[in-house]
Formats: structure tokens, sequence, C-alpha cells
């Protein structure tokens, strides 16, 4: 598979959906850079890894998550490494019971798919109905990867940029959390 980083947002945008566009739209307008590698939809461990090599970025995994009642979301981003344990997480955030939200309400509050999930997606939650949690390591690293809301896409940015000026734009707080990530 051959994976090529291109600075900025696509040259041709006529077969890219809008909700990308308007991601690139946004990071321009906001003066954050960033880098984009284009792929398949990454369906299997083999493609992942190919898409880290390529962007050299701490690749997270994003959960959308959701108490048992369906009245409190959350957007987890964890490092792809680490792996996520319900009780453990709940602890942290005074919520019993999480499980992944509904697909329904991933497109209704981040206007995102099963897949692309993204911390991007904030920029669509514009009445704040996503708790932004985000595991202790993540912003460790110098770069953050993840889908401009597409599945097809990846874009690295500064992990920085992503806490001091895209999520606080959104008008979006984050916690931090600290997950183990072992099977233990």
């Amino acid at each position: 598979m051959n994976l090529t980083l291109y600075r900025g947002r696509p040259e041709d945008e006529s077969r890219r959906l809008s909700k990308e566009i308007r991601v690139y739209d946004l990071l321009d307008r906001l003066g954050i850079p960033y880098d984009r590698v284009d792929h398949e939809p990454a369906m299997n461990m083999e493609v992942c890894r190919a898409i880290d090599e390529a962007l050299q970025a701490t690749i997270c995994k994003n959960l959308f998550l959701c108490n048992r009642q369906k009245t409190r979301f959350y957007l987890l981003m964890i490092p792809d490494d680490k792996v996520f344990k319900t009780k453990e997480l709940s602890a942290q955030i005074g919520s019993s019971r999480l499980s992944f939200a509904d697909v329904e309400y991933m497109e209704k509050y981040l206007d995102i798919t099963p897949g692309s999930v993204s911390v991007m997606g904030l920029m669509n939650d514009t009445e704040h109905h996503v708790r932004l949690l985000v595991d202790e390591d993540v912003l460790q690293g110098e770069y953050v990867g993840c889908h401009p809301c597409i599945n097809t896409s990846s874009i690295r940015l500064r992990t920085k940029d992503v806490f001091e000026v895209f999520v606080p734009y959104t008008w979006h707080d984050y916690t931090v959390v600290r997950l183990k990530g072992d099977e233990t």
C-alpha cells in the first residue's frame, strides 16, 4: 500500500464529502497546520499500522460512549495500543454503566459514522451534548492522528493545536483520564 503524506487539504475536493471539507476549512481558518494521508477504510490492523507509520503520530482509538440512560455522551481518545475497560473509566468520571452509544447519536451529535469517530466531530456538536475524555498518554505526544470526519483520510496535527486551539474553539472542555491500558 502506497501512503503519501500531503501537506494540508486535497487539491481536488470534487469527490470529497462536505463534512470532510468543513474540517479542512475550519483548520485552515484557525491557522492549524496539518498533514494528510488518503487511504482505503482501515478495516484491519495491517492498514492501521501502515497509516500510523505514514503519519508518525499518536494514533488514537476514538470511542463514542454513553451512560445507561442514554442521557450523557462521551468521546474517549486513547492511544491505539491501550485496552479500554468500562469499569476503570466509569470510576474516574462518575458515570456508571458506560457502553458504546448507538449510531444514531453519533450521527446526530457529531455528524460522523462508525469507523470515522474523531475529535474533529466536536465541531458539529454545537449544543455540547458530548463530553471529551482524553487519556493522559495522548497529551504526551507531539502529534495526534485522527480522521477528518471520514474514514478514507487521516490527518496529523500538533497535539498542542488540537487541545489549545481546536477544542476551545468548539467550546468544549476535556477531562484527562488515566487508563492502564493492559489486559490485566
